[in-house]
Order: C-alpha cells, then sequence, then structure tokens
C-alpha cells in the first residue's frame, strides 16, 4: 500500500515538474547564471514562504525578482525602503471623506501577490515591523478592520550587507519571517561576459507569464504530499535541538550561540525540504535534500554571540559543525 502511494506521489511531482521547468525557463532569458538564486525563489514560491536576498550592489537581486514576477500571471509592487519611509506608506491608512463624514482604508503596496522589498536594511525598525503580520498572518489591520491579503502573497526582501553605511539590522521577529536567507555572490568570468553580451546592448528582454496562481496552488498541494520518513524527521529535529543545546550532542559551541533556531525553523526545513525533492523530481525527501536547504533556513535563525564575532565563527561555520556531528539516517 505505501509503495502504491509513493508510486503515485512520483507520478504526480513528475507530471507536475514542468510548471518549476518552465518558469525556470523563461527567467533564464534574462538572468545569467544564478543558479542557486532561481532554485531558491521557486522553492520559496512551492512551499509558501518569503525570502530575504543579502548581497553588495549590481548582482541582478532586484533583476532577478522582476523577472521571477513578470513570469508569473500574478499582481506585482515594488517598495523602494527609504529611512524616511512610513509604515502607512506600506500597509495603507484610513482616509477621511469630509462629503460623507466617514473614514475610508487606503490600501497601500502590501495588497499584492509578489511583493518586492527593496534594500529593506535601509528603512527603520517600526518600518520594517510593518510587514509582520502581513508576512505571518496573510492580513493587514488597518484602523479597527482587518483585510485578508490576495493569494498567492510573497514578500521578496533585498539587503545589502549590514556593514554599509546608511542601514538598520533587522529586527530578530521580522528575520524570522523570512523561511530563506540567500546570500548572492559575484558571477564566474564565463557567466560575467555572458552578461555583457546579453545586457549591454540595452534592449528589453520580453517576458512571459507562464504561472497561473490556479498552478501555483495545484503544485503546492503536491509538495506537500512528497513523502517523508519518520527518520528524516527526527534529522530535522536533531538539527535544530543541537543549535539550541550542543552540548546534549557532543559539539564543542559553547559560549558561541546565544539562541539557537526556532520551532518555525524546524516546520520550514521541513517544507523547504519538501520543495527541494521536488525540485529534483522526487516524491521523497533525503538527507541531501534537509543539508542542501539547511543553511537558508538556518544562517538567519541563529544567533551568535559576541565571542562567535571576536573569533571569527560564523553562522555557517556553526551550520557545518552541527551537520558534521548529527547521525545521518
Amino acid at each position: 500500500m505505501i509503495e502504491l502511494d509513493q508510486q503515485r506521489i512520483n507520478e504526480k511531482v513528475l507530471k507536475e515538474s514542468k510548471f518549476a521547468e518552465s518558469l525556470t525557463e523563461e527567467m533564464r532569458k534574462v538572468i545569467v547564471g544564478q543558479r542557486y538564486l532561481l532554485d531558491r525563489l521557486l522553492i520559496g514560491l512551492l512551499s509558501n514562504g518569503h525570502i530575504l536576498l543579502e548581497g553588495v550592489p549590481g548582482l541582478a537581486k532586484t533583476l532577478a525578482v522582476k523577472t521571477f514576477a513578470q513570469a508569473i500571471d500574478t499582481g506585482f509592487k515594488r517598495i523602494q525602503f527609504t529611512p524616511d519611509l512610513l509604515p502607512a506608506d506600506l500597509i495603507g491608512t484610513m482616509v477621511y471623506n469630509p462629503k460623507e463624514s466617514v473614514f475610508y482604508p487606503k490600501k497601500g503596496p502590501v495588497f499584492t501577490n509578489i511583493l518586492l522589498a527593496d534594500e529593506i536594511n535601509r528603512a527603520p525598525a517600526k518600518v520594517q515591523s510593518a510587514l509582520l503580520e502581513a508576512m505571518q498572518e496573510h492580513q493587514v489591520t488597518i484602523g479597527e478592520s482587518v483585510y485578508t491579503l490576495d493569494e498567492p502573497f510573497m514578500v521578496l526582501a533585498t539587503e545589502n550587507p549590514i556593514e554599509q553605511e546608511g542601514t538598520y539590522p533587522l529586527p530578530e521577529a521580522q528575520v524570522d519571517r523570512f523561511m530563506l536567507k540567500l546570500r548572492i555572490d559575484y558571477p564566474d568570468k564565463k557567466e560575467e561576459k555572458a552578461i555583457v553580451e546579453r545586457m549591454a546592448p540595452g534592449n528589453p528582454i520580453p517576458i512571459t507569464a507562464v504561472a497561473t496562481p490556479e498552478q501555483i496552488f495545484r503544485v503546492r498541494e503536491v509538495v506537500k504530499e512528497i513523502y517523508i520518513d519518520e527518520r528524516i524527521k527526527d534529522y530535522i529535529v536533531d538539527i535544530v535541538f543541537a543549535s539550541r543545546y550542543p552540548d546534549q550532542y557532543g559539539l564543542d559551541l559553547k559560549g558561541l550561540i546565544q539562541f539557537g533556531g526556532s520551532p518555525r525553523a524546524t516546520l520550514y526545513l521541513t517544507q523547504a525540504s519538501k520543495a527541494h525533492a521536488f525540485m529534483r523530481r522526487r516524491g521523497y525527501v533525503t538527507p541531501e535534500d534537509v543539508k542542501s536547504i539547511a543553511y537558508d533556513v538556518l544562517r538567519h535563525r541563529l544567533i551568535l554571540s559576541y565571542e562567535a564575532e571576536a573569533e571569527a565563527v560564523s553562522t555557517e561555520e556553526i551550520i557545518r559543525r552541527i551537520f558534521d556531528k548529527i547521525p545521518v539516517p
């Protein structure tokens, strides 16, 4: 019976994988290289998660998000975060109508399907936090009324490295709402030459919407059905618990971790691992899926101590040590 169910899921995955292929192919008309970025954008979409992209200016973060949105037949809005931005500029506010002597809601740009929060760390914490309810509950409170956002709803935020001048660290509560945090790096020489050849002429590259909301909802249901063994679930739980209680797992990380991953990390790691398996055309999750996506799920959730910073120990190094210690099922 289990084998029949697994076969049915595998068939569904193979059938629906064309969705991911067509979306990736359309984005590659504009984006050169950045396979990791395009792959993670789709994983976020399929697992209904928000994504934070970090990298220095000029790495096509904004272009990738805009191209991604154009390839999907949904609403898209971009907000350029600046130090003088107000929460009302994001979610909207109540406006008084003197003729009718009533207040009515003027909805902000958050009422869309794909929201690009460009350079999110350029705005103060109160503005960044205005997105919390929208990201978690998919709703917004304006005045005394609650307004539900359209589905699908996805926040894609870009940020420059925190060390740069004129930026604000994101509140931990908000950072935790992002399923994935991606670190975008420079292209290699071959890719950079291809970028010059494709982009230097300055001609616009047309993008066709190849995915609909109905397709997204259907594929998400398939992703939810992907099989995950009890041993893989225990493996995921052990990884997150090792970030909280390293001593219990024989890890020599004393004084390096201030806070480990939250239960949301366990949940997101499970969901993202299923989406990763789908992207690899499999109807079941393997330890390799967990390992591949874990860095993106955990790197912004591990709060390191001042001692770790003094010793130049990164979150990636901590995660690597955890993987080296936890037995693979």
